[in-house]
């Protein structure tokens, strides 16, 4: 690939060297081997590897910092893009960025401005081990710092990684969270490619041990610390939107595909009055509806991403109602998102056709991806959160997924 990122450095006002122009150059090489590579599972590797090459691992980063300074805005834009192609790929990008965007809100500049510029300066990916629900990592104190010892599950992207975020409780009656930064290769830490689900096959969100993993104080982002203060309660609502941006570049990717297949390959039902099948009614309906479904989603996307930078940008002045108000507008966005994907990558098959269903294709990787990332916290409860705002003006409580 001949576009990179020192293009968009050296010529900032020529559209085809913006980040949008290389996302799009990648998504475009993703989405050749994104069927081989569903069926086959495992690390995207060389996905991953172009991914560095690129420079976007550096999008999100300040530019004081080396990195291109991003708003949350337009990284989602380039997270939709990518996920459009390749969900896996996707996914694991946007993980990358909210684990930086963790080390901001959990720990002290002193900590995270020489992460930062060293991501930016070596292309680091980071990967995640943090999963608050699994509780089988303990922190035990020892000189200098903790040691960590336990297992975790659902350690998306931690393969092929370089940096990682993890998990674990005191070992003490308080029982605290910690959560440190610490190299992915450092010793006692083993990661299993063992993540063979229906759906999102190489996000490699299998699971890993720790065996008295040396953590030192200044790794653990302990001031302010997780879900300390209104700015430090963003940090659910930037996975939450996360997970919005991938539900709807999945949504978008079947889009594209049952359109170009309807227009190319389906067949015209004999009944049908219709020249041809993009005349056919009931095709015309099909289509009607999931536009209505994927732009409201869309504009709600959209919405609370500027509600997320707004409130990203007060900082320490950022109050609970102000984050209150964003974890609503997030959680719409998610509900829309949710149901509007996967309605479409069932229903992509009635505009397509039975031919469409050959294995060839799998184009069943779209409902499959959607069904196993839309499971990671259940819908249902989100919303009674929003029945709760709607009827009782009460904004949603602070935690891991809210």
């Amino acid at each position: 690939m001949s576009l990179t990122i020192n293009d968009t450095l050296e010529h900032p006002s020529t559209p085809a060297s913006m980040p949008t122009a290389i996302a799009a150059a990648l998504a475009e090489r993703f989405a050749h081997t994104a069927a081989a590579r569903d069926l086959a599972g495992g690390t995207p590797k060389v996905e991953r590897d172009l991914l560095r090459a690129s420079g976007l691992l550096r999008l999100s980063i300040p530019k004081e910092y080396g990195g291109l300074g991003a708003s949350w805005a337009e990284t989602f834009a380039i997270v939709r893009q990518l996920t459009r192609a390749d969900s896996s790929v996707g996914h694991v990008f946007a993980f990358h960025h909210l684990q930086l965007a963790t080390l901001r809100l959990f720990g002290q500049p002193a900590q995270w401005e020489p992460w930062l510029a060293d991501t930016a300066r070596n292309d680091w990916f980071w990967g995640n081990a943090l999963n608050p629900l699994d509780k089988r990592t303990v922190a035990t104190r020892i000189d200098g710092g903790r040691e960590f010892s336990g297992h975790k599950s659902f350690c998306s992207g931690a393969l092929d990684s370089d940096m990682l975020l993890v998990s674990a409780l005191e070992d003490n009656a308080e029982g605290k969270l910690l959560i440190a930064a610490v190299p992915t290769k450092r010793p006692g830490i083993t990661l299993f490619e063992d993540w063979d689900n229906m759906g999102q096959r190489q996000t490699d969100s299998g699971s890993a041990t720790f065996e008295k993993v040396a953590v030192a104080e200044g790794e653990i982002l302990s001031n302010p610390g997780p879900l300390s203060s209104p700015r430090a309660c963003l940090r659910p609502l930037l996975a939450q939107l996360v997970f919005v941006n991938v539900y709807l570049g999945i949504a978008e990717g079947a889009f594209a595909e049952a359109r170009n297949y309807t227009q190319g390959q389906a067949r015209l039902w004999p009944a049908s009055p219709a020249a041809v099948v993009t005349e056919d009614l009931y095709v015309l309906r099909h289509y009607g509806e999931f536009w209505v479904a994927l732009e409201s989603a869309r504009k709600l996307a959209d919405h609370a991403a500027v509600l997320f930078d707004a409130a990203w940008n007060e900082g320490d002045r950022l109050t609970e109602a102000g984050r209150g108000d964003v974890a609503v507008a997030v959680a719409t966005a998610k509900m829309a998102a949710t149901r509007a994907g996967l309605d479409l990558t069932s229903r992509m098959f009635e505009v397509t056709g039975a031919r469409s269903t050959t294995a060839a294709l799998r184009l069943d990787r779209y409902w499959r991806n959607l069904r196993v990332h839309t499971l990671h916290d259940p819908a249902d409860y989100k919303l009674r959160e929003l029945g709760d705002w709607a009827l009782n003006g009460r904004h949603p409580k602070p935690s891991f997924y809210s």
